[in-house]
């Protein structure tokens, strides 16, 4: 169960007939009704796999999903940050390019 360092306490609003129900429930089972609640919940926390992308293109671009390229970003990110970076324009770009 939870220690007293990582418990984060939230009030939660539930239909009177949603409660009526839990409590019976935790009765039958001999536990308390916030008791009964927590373990249900931790229950159900437990048995779900939560995955966080890291790719931050609104379209889901698979060149954000290559490891390699990510870091990249993240490189450049950090040197704009350093003030390292250099911003071009369009038109910059075009004329390194050559187009």
């Amino acid at each position: 169960m939870a220690t007293a360092l990582n418990v984060k306490r939230k009030n939660i609003d539930l239909p009177v007939d949603t409660l009526q129900k839990l409590s019976l429930m935790a009765v039958a089972q001999g536990k308390s009704l916030k008791n009964f609640i927590e373990t249900i919940l931790i229950s159900k926390a437990n048995a779900i796999t939560v995955e966080v992308k890291e790719n931050p293109s609104p379209s889901g671009d698979d060149w954000f999903n290559d490891p390699e390229n990510m870091a990249s970003v993240k490189r450049g990110m950090a040197e704009m940050k350093a003030g390292k970076g250099k911003a071009y324009t369009i038109e910059e770009i075009r004329g390194l390019l050559g187009v």
